[in-house]
């Protein structure tokens, strides 16, 4: 039986602040520092009076606050999760100031939820905190933020500078803040962006009565670094992005700390966990999207080398689009990508992919109405299993500050040896209502 909303709210409040948040907040409090530092010493040396200044700046305050709901259509394939409803509640303030006729920026976007029963879930990150100076040819980006790369629907590969915040869902969609120094540099021959990365971030994994997890919990308190710096390594990362008539290009080097952690069995009590080691890597990535007419090819792939394993993966694949169906306003998209990746899918517990080779297919509706509703269609089907995945996602606007969004997944696989199974009850819908501000 699970928890009523007010005993669920009540007992969440009662909590000190996550052991993820205070980690955060102690790793990440020195670049803080030095950005609003950074900012200030920016704004005092500028020639301006500071009347000027003041009267210069532009402030502006927007945000969400969400309710979400889960539904499992399956009993738990584990005794100590929960058994089919699940509650949650998230904050997501968003300030921004702006300076110079907008060529000076501060912006700080913070994040919390509490969660009616997973523990982890009940967490808390800084999205963003970072200072932006933008110039005619160069940019530069100090504090912590968010930075996506990828053109593909169904997995984004080559994504690698934020790490992985896999409490809020299990599809790698979100990610936790990363502390950063980044200098853009504009050239007729493409955007070269370079990434100073001090600070790891360790990925969030659902808690012991959590759903969408394994049979093993990972163990948040045992981690190992390859590197003897640990979570204070330095990573570094060079990008180049370029658009060239219809084909938008990109192309990177990492290296540093590996995103996806090494899972073992703990060999120490409890032996139902697993305990983390994050290797170091580097990390080779190309991106190609080609805008032709009213097909949209996609393709990222990448090379990752560490000291335990090199391979390849590649994610491709293509949307075409149909402009005003049946002479209406909706828009319609087929989509249709490959995955494949050469270590192939492992035991449970080591590093491999639940899509070493899947095929997915999907549609995408656009109603181009006043609310911006929108319906997104998935289905995967893996080559080497018995297994597949079926997903919805609905999206619609109420009035001007609330969007009500509508998931279903369901994971099926019929093999004990397919990574899949070990979410195969974990069928669900999520019902989600935001109010922004």
């Amino acid at each position: 039986m699970y928890l009523s909303l007010n005993e669920s709210l009540s007992q969440a409040l009662d909590k000190p602040l996550t052991k993820a948040l205070s980690n955060m907040l102690g790793n990440t409090l020195k670049l803080s520092v030095t950005a609003l530092a950074v900012c200030a010493s920016l704004v005092l040396s500028s020639p301006l009076s500071a009347s000027e200044v003041a009267s210069d700046v532009e402030f502006e305050a927007s945000g969400n606050l969400a309710i979400e709901q889960r539904y499992f259509f399956k009993d738990a394939l584990y005794s100590e999760q929960l058994s089919h409803s699940q509650t949650s509640f998230s904050v997501e303030p968003e300030l921004y100031w702006q300076w110079n006729d907008g060529s000076d920026s501060l912006v700080f976007t913070p994040f919390y939820r509490v969660d009616s029963h997973d523990d982890q879930r009940t967490h808390g990150d800084i999205r963003e905190l970072a200072y932006i100076h933008a110039s005619d040819d160069w940019e530069l980006r100090v504090g912590i933020r968010k930075e996506f790369w990828g053109v593909t629907e169904f997995q984004h590969l080559v994504d690698v500078i934020n790490q992985t915040d896999g409490v809020e869902d299990f599809d790698g969609e979100d990610k936790l803040g990363q502390q950063m120094v980044n200098l853009s540099l504009v050239n007729d021959w493409g955007i070269v962006d370079v990434f100073l990365l001090p600070g790891f971030r360790e990925r969030t994994y659902a808690g012991e009565e959590g759903r969408l997890r394994g049979p093993l919990v990972v163990d948040e308190d045992n981690v190992s670094y390859e590197s003897s710096a640990g979570q204070q390594h330095l990573d570094f990362a060079l990008r180049w992005a370029h658009s060239v008539g219809d084909f938008d290009l990109g192309a990177y080097w990492f290296h540093g700390t590996n995103r996806e952690a090494y899972l073992s069995p703990s060999p120490q009590a409890p032996s139902s966990s697993l305990v983390q080691y994050y290797s170091q890597m580097d990390q080779l990535g190309v991106d190609v999207q080609a805008t032709l007419g009213d097909w949209l090819w996609k393709f990222e792939s990448i090379y990752r080398s560490t000291s335990l394993e090199d391979f390849w993966a590649t994610q491709a694949g293509f949307e075409y689009s149909f402009i005003g169906v049946f002479d209406s306003n909706l828009d319609l998209g087929l989509l249709m990508e490959h995955s494949w990746d050469s270590r192939g899918e492992v035991a449970l517990g080591a590093q491999g992919s639940l899509m070493q080779n899947d095929l997915f297919f999907g549609a995408r509706l656009a109603f181009n109405d006043m609310q911006s509703s929108e319906v997104l269609m998935g289905f995967g089907s893996d080559l080497d299993h018995d297994a597949f995945s079926f997903l919805i996602e609905a999206s619609r606007r109420f009035g001007d500050n609330f969007i009500a969004s509508f998931d279903v997944r369901l994971l099926q696989s019929n093999e004990s040896n397919d990574l899949l199974y070990t979410l195969s009850s974990d069928d669900h819908a999520q019902l989600s209502l935001a109010w922004y501000f």
